[in-house]
């Protein structure tokens, strides 16, 4: 049986004056998942949206919402995103003074969850609370703005984490994503599933291609993808 993969365009890159158009082209030309970043200026130094961005995305798309909380604390902002439409909601380690607790509450909330896990931040997290994990995300970038070059060292990190996903998913029967955020591309996107990875934010490498104009402008870009994770 061959893996799926899932293609998730990072929203981050997108055009925000036309950010609903943006998502409707992007779901229409293949990919899966809506990558929905968000930063608080405290935690990482960016500010990007919220909930109520996300509220007004929600009718626009059947398709998966993946909520990445790049803020300190995460707790008070969970239920929001939840009611808001998310359909995965995951956060770093280093947001949450309880990392079992936040998991709860987004378990509790009706969502999926996650960890989110630096390029220098250990898995060890990971350890005590698989049985709460639906994603494991590893950033191939430092977290903060978009259009990063991935770190290479992130390769290693993701053989680690699929090794330790696979011992788990063995014992328990239960499926873990493992997800790779920063930097993808079509030319090293085998490589990255090579490593481990089963999906994979691409924001400038997606968002960056054709003209506004152009409804079928993603098509090309996500059929080359696909492609390229073909000979995996």
């Amino acid at each position: 049986m061959s893996k799926q993969f899932r293609i998730a365009p990072s929203i981050l890159s997108a055009n925000f004056a036309k950010l609903g158009q943006e998502i409707t082209d992007v779901i229409a030309s293949g990919a899966d998942i809506i990558h929905f970043d968000v930063m608080d200026n405290h935690y990482v130094p960016n500010l990007t949206i919220g909930p109520l961005v996300c509220q007004a995305i929600r009718p626009l798309t059947e398709a998966i919402i993946d909520v990445h909380l790049m803020v300190k604390p995460v707790d008070r902002i969970i239920p929001d995103f939840a009611k808001a439409g998310a359909n995965i909601i995951t956060f770093h380690p280093e947001g949450s003074e309880h990392i079992d607790r936040s998991l709860s509450l987004v378990r509790d909330q009706g969502c999926k969850t996650g960890l989110v896990f630096n390029p220098a931040t250990p898995l060890d997290y990971l350890d005590h609370v698989m049985d709460k994990i639906d994603m494991v995300l590893l950033m191939s970038v430092n977290p903060g703005f978009g259009g990063q070059k991935f770190i290479m060292q992130a390769l290693e990190k993701l053989k680690l984490a699929r090794a330790k996903i696979d011992a788990y998913t063995e014992k328990t029967g239960r499926e873990i994503w493992l997800e790779i955020d920063g930097g993808v591309n079509v030319q090293n996107i085998a490589d990255i599933a090579r490593a481990g990875a089963d999906t994979f934010v691409a924001g400038s490498a997606l968002f960056g291609a054709g003209k506004d104009s152009d409804p079928h402008r993603y098509d090309t870009i996500v059929a080359e993808l696909r492609a390229a994770l073909a000979k995996v």
